[in-house]
């Protein structure tokens, strides 16, 4: 039996994926802990880990809304927020991994303090990446204008300050690179086929890619309609309400079924009397949803376009950071997706008539899904743990 440690940050979209990995080694009778946060407490206890809270420690949750969407798009300030993390997380998380002494330590490619400290300690590590895996060639793909470029480069004083921090406390981290990109000589899983990574090919064997980790359906959607629309924007930047009224002006005249999820920080009386082929809440179980949908319109986070293509439903793209802009450049050169420029009614409804009228897109959908599927899933997530867990015993 094994002792496996797993770090994360909180996001449904890092930690769902893990989640039937926990599952796949509990049931092989392993032990594992997860260190994450209270809001994701009650899904982490049930796929069967012990929970360890780190709100007292965390530094994203002191965050201001507007800071929150700061960090998808200030490269120095989320090096701050990770930085500040870390450091705030040192001294008990050594004193708790001297005691338990893990076989291995699982750490979210963002949850940099998991990778610290097996580095520190000399504990076997494997990086949980749930976006795609980083290096000189897949980052081709996340493409940035030039005053993206630019606010990068008048930011690297400030990265490398903070970077200075991790240093002075004795972390082997000597730039940027070492938080955000993978590194060859690490054992990785990644959460997506060979297919769908960009530039697959050109990461080592201790990468596993072992396609979504979906969850299991929780509630049953009723399809009332010949085609169902689903639309989201997330869990995090989904603070939308013109968007979203824009949305329903552009299907209320149809014959569409519409299901909208626009979180809490919208409310859906702020909507008034709906259209009879429209529903709204502030939340649904996306994957029953998507097992009926014909088309998704997403802000392409990793986990939801993975969902939507895993269930081969094709997608309409509004990208809100540059690593969902990286998602849907990879779904529009595959083919199983449309990006959209703007955002008015017409512009909705004619991507949303020209995704139904060419059988391309679901055809394209219908492949990645056939490449995830044949993925070997948490059972290779967890294979590939335990064989870094072996090769620490040797």
């Amino acid at each position: 039996m094994s002792k496996i440690v797993f770090f994360c940050i909180p996001a449904h979209g890092h930690t769902n994926p893990t989640l039937g990995v926990v599952r796949e080694l509990v049931a092989r009778g392993h032990q594992v802990w997860y260190y994450s946060y209270n809001n994701m407490r009650e899904k982490i206890e049930s796929a069967g880990a012990v929970f360890v809270s780190c709100d007292d420690y965390n530094m994203e949750q002191k965050l201001t809304p507007q800071d929150a969407v700061r960090v998808g798009k200030d490269l120095a300030f989320s090096t701050q927020i990770l930085v500040d993390t870390t450091l705030a997380f040192d001294e008990r998380v050594c004193a708790d991994m001297e005691q338990l002494q893990p076989d291995c330590i699982v750490a979210d490619s963002m949850a940099v303090w998991g990778k610290a400290v097996a580095l520190k300690l000399g504990i076997p590590f494997v990086s949980s990446t749930t976006t795609f895996a980083f290096n000189q060639h897949s980052a081709k793909i996340m493409k940035q204008s030039m005053g993206e470029l630019v606010k990068m480069i008048c930011s690297m004083p400030r990265i490398r300050k903070h970077i200075k921090r991790l240093q002075k406390k004795g972390y082997p981290v000597k730039s940027v690179l070492d938080i955000i990109q993978n590194d060859d000589n690490t054992h990785t899983i990644v959460y997506t086929s060979p297919e769908f990574q960009p530039c697959s090919d050109t990461f080592s064997d201790k990468y596993a890619f072992v396609g979504p980790s979906v969850r299991p359906v929780v509630d049953v959607i009723e399809k009332t309609r010949d085609k169902l629309i689903y639309i989201s924007m997330g869990t995090v930047n989904n603070d939308m309400l013109p968007l979203y009224q824009r949305c329903i002006a552009a299907f209320s005249d149809t014959d569409y079924q519409v299901i909208m999820s626009v979180g809490n920080l919208v409310s859906i009386g702020d909507f008034g009397k709906l259209p009879e082929n429209i529903s709204v809440f502030s939340h649904i179980d996306q994957i029953a949803v998507l097992q009926q949908a014909d088309v998704f319109i997403s802000h392409c986070g990793m986990n939801s376009v993975s969902e939507s293509l895993y269930f081969g439903v094709p997608l309409i793209m509004l990208p809100q950071t540059s690593e969902q802009g990286g998602v849907a450049e990879r779904v529009h050169q595959l083919g199983a997706g449309l990006k959209l420029d703007k955002t008015d009614k017409a512009s909705f409804l004619g991507a949303v008539n020209q995704v139904f009228a060419d059988s391309t897109y679901r055809q394209k959908a219908a492949a990645i899904a056939a490449g995830f599927r044949n993925c070997s899933g948490a059972k290779g997530a967890a294979d590939k743990i335990l064989q870094v867990c072996a090769q620490s015993g040797q």
